[in-house]
């Protein structure tokens, strides 16, 4: 299993972010995972930096594996999706991985086009991940349908095959998944509620496709201030994912969490001063057969959370 740092462009500037890369190597972290907003989810996260820029320089500044979660179909034309994880897998082989979603309207609502029901994103995104393997093999692709590509063919090709990762927060998007991705990426949540989802992949064709867990975390000295940071920057994400799909801008996400109390938090994001509070819950995913971990502190102290986890919690696995 590996434990990777999830770098958050909603959060940090993209100079900053390649600092904090380079320092979480230094510290044993295996794996970058990096978001890919046009918006932050609040006016206080305050930053959203184009991530496949971003992307080049920062594996080129460390020998990590990359991911990256991004939603084709609507602000990116999956022929685009394929060039640039093709460009990413010829430049630095075997180091890059795609996970694709469904996405959410606070970023891709941006192209004016209507936001599509839950179901016909679903449709999109699918056949969009179809026509990005078609031209990985090489080949001229035309398709008509959701989405239209007409005579495209990518001359650059990947070293190394890309996996293509399905993003499910559900447990019925994750069983509508298994059979015709890589791999399944989801997000920490109640063990329970998380084996659901594991479940519910494996018997929809998972079967012992690989699996990567994002988990939210809070990290400070003083468990309260741990708190309190956490909620300062991440009361706006614990709400249901139709919720958060269907939201469109940062504005209304900040209303929206107006409601939210300090001790809601606690649901959703592992508070704690610790090792071992972090280690016991690693412990846990890791059981239910996750390959990654990736560990996103959601509040500002990145620096602090990195040497933290470096000196006190990565050597216990």
């Amino acid at each position: 299993m590996k434990i990777g740092f999830h770098a958050s462009h909603e959060q940090f500037t993209p100079r900053h972010l390649l600092e904090l890369v380079q320092k979480a190597e230094v510290a044993g972290f295996e794996s970058i995972l990096s978001s890919d907003h046009f918006h932050p989810w609040s006016n206080q996260q305050g930053e959203s930096g184009f991530a496949w820029s971003w992307l080049g320089a920062a594996m080129q500044v460390t020998n990590l594996e990359y991911g990256i979660v991004n939603a084709p179909g609507q602000r990116y034309h999956p022929a685009i999706i394929a060039q640039a994880a093709s460009t990413l897998g010829q430049m630095f082989p075997g180091r890059f991985w795609l996970c694709q979603g469904s996405g959410q309207a606070l970023n891709e609502n941006i192209t004016g086009q209507k936001w599509p029901s839950k179901e016909l994103r679903n449709a999109r995104l699918k056949e969009s991940v179809q026509v990005i393997r078609e031209l990985w093999k090489g080949d001229y692709v035309t398709h008509h349908g959701l989405i239209n590509v007409e005579k495209a063919k990518l001359f650059t090709q990947p070293v190394k095959k890309i996996p293509v990762y399905g993003a499910a927060i559900t447990s019925k998007t994750a069983r509508w998944l298994g059979d015709w991705v890589d791999g399944l990426i989801t997000v920490s949540k109640p063990l329970k509620e998380l084996k659901n989802v594991v479940e519910a992949f494996k018997e929809g064709g998972g079967g012992e496709k690989p699996m990567v867990l994002k988990v939210q975390i809070s990290y400070d000295e003083n468990e309260e201030k741990a708190l309190v940071k956490a909620w300062k920057q991440w009361k706006n994400n614990i709400f249901p994912s139709k919720l958060l799909s269907d939201i469109n801008t940062a504005d209304q996400f900040d209303d929206l969490g107006e409601k939210v109390r300090k001790e809601d938090l606690r649901k959703h994001v592992i508070i704690g001063n610790k090792p071992e509070i972090f280690i016991s819950r690693i412990k846990e995913y890791q059981d239910l057969g996750f390959e990654k971990i990736i560990i996103h502190n959601v509040n500002k102290e990145q620096e602090k959370f990195i040497d933290f986890f470096g000196n006190e919690v990565l050597s216990s696995f």
